[in-house]
């Protein structure tokens, strides 16, 4: 069958030794704790050093669902601290898998200052056509993210001594708090302003000493320009002058209502505080933006280099 994806690339740059990203990657129990893919992997006995390293992986897809394989260590060299290479191939009779079969190989290569670490895997799905189009639309883009993800995590691990279980609660903090800092923008844009406009928001305009003739047009304006930025928020995960951005407009929106319109701030549901919620969450975002694993840190074609 004619293949609708590529094998899978991913890549960074780790500052640290050679030792420790070994020891990190090549050691189970530690490498199940930074790898998103797996749960759990076990090595199997060995009848000699010269067999291949067998291994049983499984991971959790809850709800108590567990997908379950087996691989070995098909190669693996050393060159000193300078070059190191271990591949490896994997399978799964698990119906539950989509991967039937596959193989890949990692690299770690010393230059100035740390150890340029790098994957290449693919694989063989099953289910025909239909797990070949899931795969290439869906499946392989998950795990192509998922690898950038827990090689970032890897990284925090190794570089800024974050344990991977604070990592990905870092992960999660920022995403709550970035993803609600978004929806409050898009909310506020769409629904008081473009679908159901509300006679507070004209009337704070008016209080700002806006036109009565233009309410209407700036209202239509702000509420699209809310929305936008609340798309930039969502859509530029890595970029930090939006949360900066939303900080500094809540104040001065704060600061507006404060001076304009006083009688606002001690309503029920007023200003003020919806303003200082969102410029606290978007701190919280900028807090935890550098402490938290990304895929984004990852490059996902090999570079050239001369």
């Amino acid at each position: 069958m004619k293949r609708l994806a590529k094998p899978i690339y991913v890549e960074i740059f780790i500052r640290g030794t050679m030792e420790d990203l070994w020891r990190l990657t090549q050691t189970p129990e530690l490498h199940t704790r930074w790898d998103l893919r797996f749960s759990r992997i076990e090595y199997l006995p060995r009848l000699a050093l010269a067999e291949p390293q067998r291994f049983r992986y499984s991971t959790r897809l809850g709800f108590g669902l567990t997908i379950e394989g087996h691989g070995e260590t098909v190669g693996e060299a050393i060159e000193s601290n300078v070059e190191r290479s271990s591949a490896l191939k994997f399978w799964s009779e698990d119906w539950k898998s989509l991967i039937r079969s596959g193989s890949g190989y990692w690299k770690y290569h010393a230059e100035e200052g740390g150890i340029r670490f790098l994957t290449l895997y693919d694989y063989k799905v099953r289910r025909g056509r239909i797990g070949y189009a899931f795969d290439a639309a869906i499946f392989r883009p998950l795990m192509g993210w998922a690898t950038a993800w827990s090689f970032d995590r890897l990284r925090l691990w190794i570089e800024g001594q974050i344990a991977p279980e604070i990592a990905l609660q870092h992960w999660l903090v920022y995403a709550l708090a970035r993803g609600s800092v978004a929806f409050v923008w898009i909310y506020h844009g769409v629904i008081p302003k473009l679908l159901f406009p509300q006679p507070d928001e004209a009337s704070l305009l008016e209080a700002a000493g806006l036109p009565s003739t233009s309410i209407a047009f700036v209202l239509t304006v702000i509420g699209i320009s809310e929305v936008l930025f609340g798309g930039i928020l969502l859509s530029a995960w890595q970029w930090r002058w939006p949360p900066f951005c939303s900080i500094a407009l809540m104040f001065l929106a704060a600061l507006g209502v404060t001076l304009t319109s006083p009688q606002y701030l001690v309503a029920a549901f007023n200003p003020l505080t919806l303003n200082l919620c969102v410029a606290a969450l978007s701190a919280i975002a900028l807090m935890t933006h550098s402490a938290r694993p990304s895929a984004g840190r990852c490059l996902r074609r090999p570079a050239r280099r001369t």
